[in-house]
């Protein structure tokens, strides 16, 4: 009998270590988790210099009628946006012109992550 508990205990230990472990690292309670952009940006030394490219390429500037700000999702008709040349950095993200404002910008989901000026 004390035989068949300790083994139907370890049983247990060892089916649920990995559980209490992947829920410890899986769950948040309270609050849901923080997304962190990992993509890369334009390196602070090189936004002079894309700031002038930008007014060079004469691209064409939006307007709309909400703020620019960071975590903004821009319109799904109506803005062009552009690949940012690999000389200012690898970066998945394209910029464009609103309102005035140079931003980068996730393309898939057209959230701004940057506003350059």
């Amino acid at each position: 009998m004390r035989n068949r508990i300790l083994a139907l205990a370890a049983l247990a230990a060892a089916i649920g270590s990995p559980l209490a472990a992947q829920a410890q690292s899986g769950v948040t309670v309270g609050r849901a988790p923080a997304v962190v952009d990992s993509a890369p940006t334009i390196a602070a030394d090189q936004r002079p210099a894309f700031r002038d490219y930008v007014v060079e390429q004469r691209v064409p500037a939006f307007r709309i009628p909400d703020r620019i700000v960071v975590g903004a999702t821009l319109p799904e008709s109506g803005v062009t946006y552009y690949d940012v040349p690999q000389r200012f950095g690898a970066t998945t993200y394209r910029y464009t012109v609103v309102n005035g404002e140079t931003v980068l910008v996730e393309p898939r989901s057209r959230r701004i992550v940057e506003v350059l000026d």
